[in-house]
């Protein structure tokens, strides 16, 4: 049972790491993000 717990983490980490390449393409995942917020945010007032 404690190699499934280490498979499933190097598992989880491998797709953690393919869903984002780099730490560039996380920081624009994330500006995309804060931009959209802040587009609805304006449209509300």
């Amino acid at each position: 049972m404690n190699n499934f717990w280490k498979i499933f983490a190097v598992g989880a980490i491998a797709l953690g790491l393919s869903a984002c390449n780099t730490v560039e393409g996380f920081g624009e995942d994330v500006e995309k993000v804060g931009s959209e917020i802040e587009e609805s945010a304006e449209s509300k007032q």
